[in-house]
């Protein structure tokens, strides 16, 4: 019985392994697509999407880690390794708010707009969906583990469908009324998200990796 047990445990940390490199994994492509579209269309919130989805990618190769060190004993601490990803990470999104922060600002007084948003639009209609998804399943992982961590990076995973939705609404808008400050709309709300996630992952490494208010 206690073979068996064992067994589906190593299974499901197997699932939980590739649900973290599938992470890193979409953040990549995610991130190379939408810098390239945000650059070509003069498309600040995308442009700024992209930069999230590489921070990202630092704070992915944190929990693709964080998985193996859990499967093989779920009561070690949080590595080095782990919490320097989570350093890094909150410092990237505070200079991301702030590079998007002056780009936004020159903008606006420059009276700048997208040529098109609809990249933005496919992009981050593709995202949520993926997202969504990827929730669900590492919280069914989550669950089946009884995994605190796993269960908290899928919590932390809707920050990214939230940012995806503000960029969806703004691009949206934009490719409707065609008023340009709906991108700028957008970038704050991209501004906000990364101050936001921020300060969470330095929470996170002052806590060992555990965040209350991570949602």
């Amino acid at each position: 019985m206690k073979i068996n047990r064992f067994e589906n445990n190593e299974k499901l940390y197997k699932t939980a392994y590739r649900l973290a490199v599938f992470t890193v994994g979409y953040n990549i492509i995610e991130g190379l697509i939408s810098v390239y579209f945000g650059l070509a269309d003069d498309t600040l919130s995308l442009f700024g999407f992209g930069l999230d989805s590489f921070i990202e990618t630092i704070s992915a190769l944190g929990i693709t880690y964080m998985i193996s060190r859990i499967r093989k004993n779920p009561d070690t601490e949080r590595s080095k390794f782990e919490i320097t990803a989570l350093k890094v990470t909150g410092w990237c999104f505070y200079g991301l708010a702030f590079l998007l922060l002056i780009s936004g600002t020159i903008n606006f007084f420059n009276g700048n707009i997208p040529k098109t948003t609809l990249p933005g639009v496919i992009i981050t209609s593709i995202s949520i969906v993926s997202m969504i998804l990827l929730i669900m399943a590492k919280r069914n992982v989550g669950r089946k583990l009884d995994s605190a961590p796993i269960m908290a990076d899928a919590n932390c995973n809707l920050v990214c469908v939230y940012m995806s939705a503000v960029v969806l609404i703004s691009s949206a808008l934009f490719e409707i009324f065609k008023w340009g400050y709906f991108d700028l709309i957008g970038t704050a709300g991209i501004i906000y998200f990364s101050v936001k996630e921020g300060l969470e992952s330095f929470e996170k490494a002052k806590n060992n990796g555990h965040c209350d208010d991570c949602k």
